[in-house]
């Protein structure tokens, strides 16, 4: 005989046209049950081989670029800060999520607490928010790097660096803490399976049997002035730069620079397009496959972290340098 998938067990994600027969009559349970990837539980097992390694490249990439410039004073620059900050929150958003995710791959162990669950899904757009906030601030020291030579250092110093790094956090934890505000408010009545491998914020409160407006209203402002106000000052910020790229006198230079800025853009496009895919395919996906949409929300937290020190770090000459000589140092 087949054996029963395991949602199908404890029952699984039911949209709002459910019928009352399949609900469960409870009112904010203790816990939540995280199915993982539905539909693809019996392959959790082989899912979780490139998802452990593309977490575990993040993990050593973002170590390695925290003691690389800890350790040598010629990077303590106003560009290598923002690069540790980034670093620093993009081990945090992998803690926040790898964790829990491998031990339902693994170990099957799919139960969260009901306070567990908010504060993970705080954490997560909390430094999602952050990185998108990081980014900005890079593109700002690319701009007056490229801009402003002569000024970077009276303009970007110390100061204005922990400044800008204390706004971003700011700015981060403000936003995002009526979410979860919001989701404890809610009355949780449906059922407690999530299905998802983490605590993803709209897919816990469709769960409520309550009027979600001001949830699905808010998200959507945060993801759109977000974006929309990041997007607006990177863009500017790039479109100075390559004005300043376009009149450098040599071709070499010019093609450096270009392919400095280029790979910036294409970290920032990895990590803002999934970001609104899932936003979007959540509130008006209706025909997007539910596996499909899971896989991507994965994605979009676990690959920025994997590829951040990969362009911003091994591919900078100073950094790739003192990486070098660390090892002939020890080789030796």
């Amino acid at each position: 005989m087949q054996e029963i998938p395991f949602y199908l067990r404890v029952g699984h994600f039911l949209p709002s046209s459910m019928s009352d027969s399949n609900t469960t009559n409870f009112t904010n349970p203790s816990t939540f049950i995280l199915l993982g990837i539905p539909g693809l539980e019996a392959a959790h097992l082989w899912i979780s081989i490139p998802f452990c390694a593309i977490a575990a490249t993040a993990v050593l990439g973002n170590f390695t670029i925290l003691f690389t410039v800890m350790t040598e004073p010629s990077l303590h620059e106003p560009m290598y800060y923002f690069l540790c900050m980034l670093a620093v929150n993009d081990l945090l958003l992998s803690t926040s999520t790898i964790p829990k995710m491998l031990s339902i791959f693994w170990f099957n162990l799919r139960e969260i607490d009901f306070s567990a669950c908010l504060t993970q899904m705080y954490f997560i757009q909390c430094f999602s928010v952050m990185a998108s906030g990081i980014l900005v601030a890079m593109a700002f020291d690319r701009y007056v790097a490229i801009c402003n030579p002569l000024r970077h250092s009276t303009i970007l110093t110390n100061s204005v660096v922990a400044k800008i790094g204390l706004a971003v956090i700011l700015r981060s934890s403000m936003l995002i803490i009526p979410n979860p505000i919001l989701a404890s408010r809610w009355p949780y009545c449906r059922t407690n399976i999530i299905p998802h491998t983490y605590c993803d914020g709209i897919a816990v409160v469709k769960l409520a049997c309550a009027d979600i407006r001001a949830s699905s209203y808010y998200g959507l402002f945060l993801a759109f002035f977000i974006t929309g106000v990041d997007v607006f000052l990177i863009a500017i910020s790039y479109i100075q730069i390559l004005r300043a790229i376009f009149s450098l006198p040599t071709k070499d230079a010019r093609l450096k620079a270009f392919r400095t800025c280029g790979s910036h853009i294409f970290v920032f496009l990895i990590f803002l397009i999934p970001s609104l895919f899932s936003i979007m395919t959540h509130r008006f996906g209706q025909n997007v496959p539910l596996h499909f949409h899971v896989l991507m929300a994965n994605l979009y937290l676990l690959v920025p972290p994997m590829l951040n020190p990969i362009i911003y770090g091994v591919r900078t000459k100073q950094i790739r340098n003192q990486l070098f000589r660390l090892f002939t140092r020890k080789a030796t």
